[in-house]
């Protein structure tokens, strides 16, 4: 029995409002926006591996291509880091540039240099492979990708939408790509960054994520005249706090400093600052009306339409690449009519300059980095039926993309 002064000893509790369980949740709630996004990059990162694994013993290499395999004894490093547009990345890291000349088929200089030189950086951490330093790059970019859409979402949306968001983002059809040694997911990066630090009016953030786009690959170009957008934006903001600076309207000039700096080096050891124009017309790329573009998906194959059709004689590409760039463009007019624009700016210029390319093949890839397109789907989202039809559309169309792409057969 205790007194004032000595108080009998009672059982230690912590009080309700500090329970070790309680904390947990304010944590995970307070901490969202990076648990959310790294759950949707695991489980999506395992749905392409429980693929590319499964696929390995009943599929067979495609006949048709002279495929190689980098890593036979690690399956899936073997296939997100040798197949197709990956071979260019390591062979630039380890070799350097090549542009015309005696036993170059396809000149290199058609691919942006910010990868394989990250790639060539980080490599002493992993042994000198640049296999694995490029996948580690790749998955990198796509996680903080991810965690930075999730948070510029919720700048204006709630944490519902900013989850689909990404979760979308992560099982899109092409989005095995930003797990392989392709240039998607440092780009996705450099574009949601540039984005998400105008917002905050961290304008040398925003010209160095910028800077890193536009050495990234030639749609970066779609960064400058969007920051520009984002800075007249900012101007005129409400909050004096938020009001971008006078001397911000020179972010896009320096972010233009990524592909000048490419065209300069190009100019410098090939002489020709557009030597990644010139080396696009071996992949019979050359600026094409759109119309024409879409004449060709009409063109009759041999036999004819009657002949073709009831057997699927003809190449299907054409006409996949071509529905997902028409699907892009519905949605980004939804965006545009919706005022966003900024956002629709950019999704309409990435859309429109692969397009003058003359070629639909890989539009189906391009489009996965235009991610306002996402945020709209999220949004739309908040109906039920929406997202299912969007997540059994979406897995199903990855699944059946990455089992392609494992045994190299033609994605994008």
């Amino acid at each position: 029995m205790g007194t004032f002064l000595h108080p009998a000893r009672q059982p230690h509790r912590l009080p309700q409002s500090i329970s070790p369980q309680r904390t947990l949740a304010k944590g995970l709630i307070a901490h969202r926006w990076l648990w959310q996004p790294l759950f949707a990059f695991g489980l999506s990162r395992l749905v392409i591996l429980l693929v590319i694994y499964l696929a390995a013993v009943p599929i067979p290499d495609n006949p048709l291509v002279a495929g190689y395999h980098l890593r036979a004894d690690a399956l899936w490093l073997d296939a997100l880091g040798s197949r197709w547009d990956s071979g260019f990345y390591l062979n630039i890291a380890q070799e350097g540039y090549h542009y015309f000349g005696p036993g170059v088929e396809f000149p290199s200089v058609a691919f942006f240099p910010l990868l394989p030189l990250l790639m060539k950086g980080i490599a002493p951490l992993f042994g000198g492979d640049l296999l694995v330093s490029g996948i580690v790059i790749s998955n990198l970019a796509l996680l903080l990708s991810a965690i930075l859409l999730y948070r510029l979402v919720t700048q204006e949306f709630d944490e519902p939408t900013a989850g689909r968001s990404v979760w979308y983002l992560l099982i899109f059809p092409t989005a095995f790509f930003g797990s392989a040694i392709y240039s998607e997911s440092l780009f996705l990066l450099a574009a949601i960054g540039a984005f998400y630090s105008a917002r905050r009016n961290a304008w040398a953030w925003a010209l160095l994520c910028g800077l890193l786009g536009t050495a990234t690959r030639f749609v970066g170009i779609t960064l400058l005249p969007t920051l520009l957008l984002l800075w007249w934006q900012q101007r005129r903001h409400p909050d004096p706090a938020l009001r971008a600076p006078r001397w911000a309207w020179v972010t896009p000039m320096g972010a233009a400093l990524g592909l000048l700096g490419y065209m300069a080096f190009l100019g410098w050891r090939f002489g020709d600052p557009l030597a990644f124009v010139h080396a696009s017309a071996v992949w019979q790329r050359s600026p094409q009306p759109l119309w024409e573009m879409v004449q060709s998906l009409f063109v009759p194959p041999a036999g004819g339409w009657a002949t073709a059709l009831p057997v699927a004689a003809f190449d299907l590409n054409p006409w996949i690449d071509a529905l997902f760039s028409a699907a892009a463009l519905l949605v980004a007019l939804f965006v545009l009519a919706q005022r966003r624009w900024a956002e629709a700016l950019f999704v309409l210029s990435g859309l429109l300059i692969p397009l003058n390319s003359g070629l639909w093949a890989s539009q189906r890839r391009y489009v996965w980095v235009l991610f306002p397109l996402f945020i709209l789907l999220a949004r739309w989202g908040k109906s039920l039926p929406f997202d299912r039809v969007i997540n059994a559309l979406f897995l199903t169309l990855l699944a059946y993309f990455t089992l392609l792409y494992a045994n190299w057969y033609w994605v994008a």
